[in-house]
């Protein structure tokens, strides 16, 4: 073993292709938001603080009793699952159970697809402006070239393996309008371009209007009623409070699915049966999306307010679980200033340069948390 490391040079590390993690820059900040004398409200992620729903741990705890090995495609009752929530909630039609495959959190997913569908050195990989950092360390993992922007002529002749989109958007909460999302599935499907969609946040929306609200890319105004070239991403982790489960799923274009469960099988990367049983249950009752839909709404109207009248501007943040936050001054002095109320969010620009003078504020805070930052920024 020693003489393996010898020869290796440190220049072949996998993780020096990617960029640094942008959390760990919080760290002083978070300790002087822990110094308050209050506690911290910690208010930079977005992780569910709330039960995971009655109906869902039940269907967990009577599938406990799980001896055997899952298979990587998972439960056809999963599958289908999945597939009756996107017509019932979402109006997709279309979908064979060919077309859908669960996997170990969204995040895993986004972070590996490229090298699980054949992207590599030399290809191109676009995503948005202003985006989760994962999809950056997807095209690095891949040895991959990765592109930021949201105007598709700015990449001139160059013509992308891998389009990245993600509507309601993380960290802004911006939702793309159908006509939109249309003419980049027509782009895409011009020149050949994989187009996967991250939906993560589907389910949350706040401002929009009925007719303006988001719009899964699998949906038939947007596709055409054909999935080819096509993919969406979708957790249950923010919608059902299930972000230690792990679970979330890949739907559409069935020769995708397919080619990434190709891959995933010899990995050996399987959704544990008991927390399909899970997901069935999740994506079957809609009754507890409601009421916690309820609670982010009530939580973000007591934030939205107490943040405007410390004198920040909100923009977008018509969906998602964040604010997007601005007081026209450098992120970093935000999150100082916030820091020392004992306020701890995240940063604009570890989302891209876009984001240097905005801050992401999460309302995933319990009440109490919530009332005690509404408190101090008055």
């Amino acid at each position: 073993m020693a003489e393996v490391r010898a020869r290796r040079s440190p220049g072949t590390r996998v993780s020096e292709r990617l960029p640094d993690f942008p959390w760990d820059k919080l760290t002083a900040y978070a300790a002087r938001a822990r110094s308050h004398p209050d506690g911290i409200v910690d208010l930079s992620v977005g992780t569910p603080v709330d039960p995971t729903p009655a109906v869902v741990q039940r269907a967990l705890a009577d599938a406990a009793d799980a001896p055997g090995y899952p298979t990587t495609i998972g439960l056809e009752a999963t599958r289908q699952a999945a597939i009756d929530w996107l017509g019932r909630r979402f109006g997709v039609t279309g979908l064979g159970l060919d077309a859908v495959l669960p996997v170990i959190g969204s995040k895993e997913l986004i972070g590996s697809m490229p090298v699980h569908l054949g992207i590599g050195a030399g290809d191109l990989i676009a995503y948005p402006e202003l985006a989760y950092p994962t999809y950056e360390v997807g095209a690095a993992l891949a040895g991959a070239r990765a592109v930021a922007t949201d105007s598709l002529t700015s990449l001139g002749p160059e013509v992308p393996r891998l389009l990245w989109l993600n509507s309601p958007s993380n960290p802004t909460g911006r939702v793309l309008p159908v006509a939109h999302l249309r003419k980049v599935v027509e782009w895409c499907r011009e020149r050949g371009t994989i187009l996967v969609s991250d939906e993560c946040y589907i389910e949350m929306a706040w401002d929009a209007a009925p007719d303006a609200g988001p719009v899964s890319v699998l949906h038939p105004d947007v596709c055409g009623g054909s999935h080819e070239g096509i993919l969406a991403v979708h957790s249950l982790s923010k919608r059902s409070n299930l972000a230690g489960y792990r679970c979330a799923f890949v739907a559409g274009d069935p020769a995708l699915v397919g080619e990434l469960l190709a891959v995933r099988k010899n990995l050996g990367l399987q959704v544990p049966g008991p927390q399909q049983r899970a997901m069935i249950a999740a994506l079957d009752d809609d009754a507890h999306v409601v009421e916690q839909h309820a609670r982010y709404a009530a939580r973000r109207a007591k934030l939205r307010e107490a943040l405007q009248r410390a004198g920040f501007r909100i923009d977008h943040s018509e969906a998602s679980l964040y604010l997007w936050s601005t007081r026209d001054e450098g992120c970093w002095e935000t999150v100082s200033a916030l820091a020392d109320q004992g306020i701890l969010v995240a940063p604009g620009e570890f989302y891209g340069p876009a984001g240097r003078r905005h801050v992401r504020v999460a309302f995933t805070a319990t009440d109490e948390r919530i009332d005690a930052a509404v408190a101090r920024l008055g």
